[in-house]
C-alpha cells in the first residue's frame, strides 16, 4: 500500500485537498477542527480511538465519487462511516486520512410496493424504512437492537442481523440492488429489482465486505407483507441448560420462528434495573423470548406447541402476548440488554461469536469458566435459533491494564466458538477487532483468494484499510498467526 504524507506535514499541504473538497461538497460539508474531529474518532467499540485527518459529509453519489476520487488520486486512505454505531472497528479512521460520513445521505428515494421494495441512501435510518412502508401493510425484517439509530450504509457493510434474523436472515437476504461508488471513484450498479440476475453476485459479495471494496450510495431493499399474526411467548427457567434444551426441542419440532432470544440472569436483572417490566423474574437464570409470526391458526398452533415444549424443559413461568403493546413490552428488556449492561459497569466489551446451537451449553459453560477465571464477569444475551453469542465482558477503562486482560477474554471467546465449528462473527463484523483471529478460523490460501477480490476493487488498498485481514499496525496478534496455524495443525494431525 502506497499511503500519501500529505496530511502529516504542514498546514500549506492541506489546502490543496480541501479546496477541491469545498467546491464539490461546500464548506459545511468539510470538517477539521480538532475539537470537532473528536465526534468522529471511533464507532460504537468506543474503546479504540483514532483521530481522522480529515471528515466529509457529501450528500449525492456524485460528491461521494469525486471525493473518493481526489482521494484515489492523491493516495490518501479513506473510511466510510453511517452511524457511528458499529462494535467492531469497523469505521475506525485512519489519522493520516479521510473519513467519508454518509449521515447528510438520508433520503428515501423510492418505494416500489407492487414489487415489494424500496430504495434509500446508505444514511437512512433502519427503523425509517419501517416507517416508510408500515401504513401500506409491509416492514423491513432486518432488525438489529440499534435500529432506532443504526443506518441501512451501515448495516450493508457489517451485513447486520437482528432477532428476526432466524427465520428471514440478515442484510443480505434483503438486498437486491446497489449503486457502489468503488475506490477509484467510478459509479457501478448491481443487482435490480428483480430478486434473481444473472452473472456474478456481485451484490451479495459486497454486502458485508465492510467498506474494503467501495461506498454504497443507494441500497434497494426486499420489504415484507406484515403477518396476519405475531405472537410473543417469554419462559423463565431455572437453569441455562433448561433454556437451551427447550431451544433445540423447538426447532426439532419443525417450528422455525421469526426469533428465538435468551438473556442469563446477570442480564435479566440488569434490564429490570433500568426497563423496569416487570415481565422477567429476577430469580430465573435463563429467560427464552420467542417470537411466532404468520396466518393466525399457525401461530396459536405453534404458541401452545412452544409453551408445551418449555413446560417440558423446566420453565418456572410462561407469559404470551398477541397484541402490539404487550409485545413490545416483553421485547424491551432484550432490546435494552446492551444498554443494560453499561448501567451495571463502567464499560463492557461486546463479542459477537457463533455456535452450532447443539454446543449452546457447552459453550456458555465455559465462558462461565473464563470470567471465574479471569474475575470479570460477564452477561450473556445470544440469537439462540442460529446461535449468535453476545457475551458483555463488564470491567473498567481506568484500571490499568484492564482493557488488555479483556481484549484476552474476547479472544479466548472467539476461540472457543471456532473451536466448536462456529464463526468469529455473526453479525458486527470484523473490522479492526477481530482480524487478528482471522488466520485462527481461515488458512493461508482462503486468506490470500480474499484478499484477490479486495484488490479487484480496490487496488491501492485506500479503501478502509487495516481492517478484516490481520496487520501488525493495528493488531499484535498477527505477529503470532503462524504459531496459531501451526497450534491448529498439530491438533488436527
Amino acid at each position: 500500500m502506497v499511503f500519501s504524507k500529505l496530511f502529516s506535514g504542514t498546514k500549506d499541504k492541506w489546502q490543496p485537498i480541501i479546496q477541491q473538497l469545498e467546491a464539490i461538497i461546500g464548506k459545511d460539508g468539510i470538517i477539521r477542527r480538532k475539537e470537532e474531529l473528536l465526534t468522529y474518532e471511533c464507532d460504537g467499540l468506543a474503546s479504540y480511538r483514532q483521530r481522522p485527518a480529515l471528515v466529509v459529509l457529501p450528500r449525492t453519489t456524485e460528491e461521494v465519487a469525486a471525493t473518493v476520487k481526489i482521494c484515489h488520486d492523491n493516495d490518501l486512505p479513506w473510511v466510510a462511516r453511517g452511524a457511528g454505531t458499529g462494535l467492531s472497528g469497523g469505521a475506525l479512521p485512519r489519522e493520516d486520512g479521510v473519513l467519508i460520513v454518509t449521515a447528510r445521505m438520508n433520503r428515501i428515494l423510492d418505494r416500489d410496493l407492487d414489487n415489494h421494495c424500496i430504495t434509500v441512501q446508505p444514511g437512512v435510518i433502519n427503523n425509517w424504512v419501517t416507517q416508510a412502508v408500515s401504513g401500506a401493510g409491509f416492514y423491513y425484517a432486518p432488525d438489529p437492537s440499534s435500529q432506532i439509530i443504526c443506518s441501512i450504509g451501515g448495516n450493508v457493510a457489517e451485513n447486520s442481523g437482528g432477532v428476526h434474523c432466524l427465520k428471514y436472515g440478515v442484510t443480505t437476504n434483503h438486498v437486491l440492488g446497489l449503486k457502489i461508488v468503488t475506490a477509484d471513484g467510478s459509479i457501478i450498479d448491481v443487482g435490480g429489482v428483480v430478486p434473481e440476475m444473472p452473472g456474478y453476485d456481485l451484490t451479495g459479495l459486497f454486502v458485508g465486505s465492510e467498506g474494503t471494496l467501495g461506498i454504497a450510495t443507494e441500497v434497494t431493499l426486499r420489504i415484507l407483507k406484515r403477518p396476519e399474526s405475531v405472537c410473543v411467548v417469554l419462559a423463565n427457567f431455572p437453569t441455562v441448560e433448561d433454556s437451551g434444551a427447550a431451544v433445540a426441542d423447538i426447532i426439532s419440532a419443525g417450528i422455525i420462528p421469526a426469533g428465538m432470544e435468551i438473556m442469563d440472569n446477570l442480564s435479566i436483572n440488569a434490564v429490570e434495573d433500568i426497563t423496569a417490566t416487570g415481565c422477567y423474574s429476577r430469580d430465573a437464570q435463563a429467560v427464552l423470548l420467542v417470537e411466532l409470526d404468520g396466518l393466525q391458526v399457525e401461530v396459536e398452533t405453534y404458541k401452545q406447541r412452544v409453551k408445551a415444549i418449555c413446560h417440558q424443559n423446566n420453565a418456572t413461568g410462561i407469559t404470551t402476548a398477541n397484541d402490539i403493546d404487550t409485545r413490545a413490552k416483553l421485547w424491551q428488556g432484550r432490546k435494552a440488554a446492551f444498554a443494560a449492561a453499561g448501567h451495571m459497569s463502567p464499560d463492557y466489551f461486546v463479542q459477537d461469536g457463533v455456535i452450532p446451537r447443539t454446543k449452546l451449553v457447552e459453550i456458555l459453560t465455559e465462558i462461565n469458566a473464563l470470567s471465574d477465571r479471569y474475575g470479570y464477569k460477564i452477561a450473556n444475551v445470544f440469537h439462540a435459533g442460529d446461535g449468535n453469542l453476545h457475551p458483555l465482558i463488564l470491567y473498567d477503562n481506568a484500571v490499568p491494564g484492564a482493557f488488555e486482560i479483556v481484549e484476552e477474554i474476547g479472544g479466548e471467546i472467539l476461540k472457543l466458538c471456532v473451536d466448536a465449528g462456529g464463526s468469529l462473527s455473526g453479525e458486527h463484523g470484523i473490522g479492526a477487532d477481530k482480524n487478528c483471529y482471522m488466520p485462527y478460523m481461515f488458512n493461508e490460501t482462503d486468506l490470500e483468494t480474499m484478499q484477490y477480490i479486495r484488490t479487484a476493487f480496490n487496488k491501492k488498498g485506500l479503501a478502509n484499510p487495516d481492517k478484516i485481514f490481520p496487520t501488525p499496525r493495528s493488531c499484535g496478534e498477527a505477529a503470532n498467526a503462524q504459531k496459531i496455524k501451526q497450534f491448529k495443525d498439530a491438533e488436527i494431525y
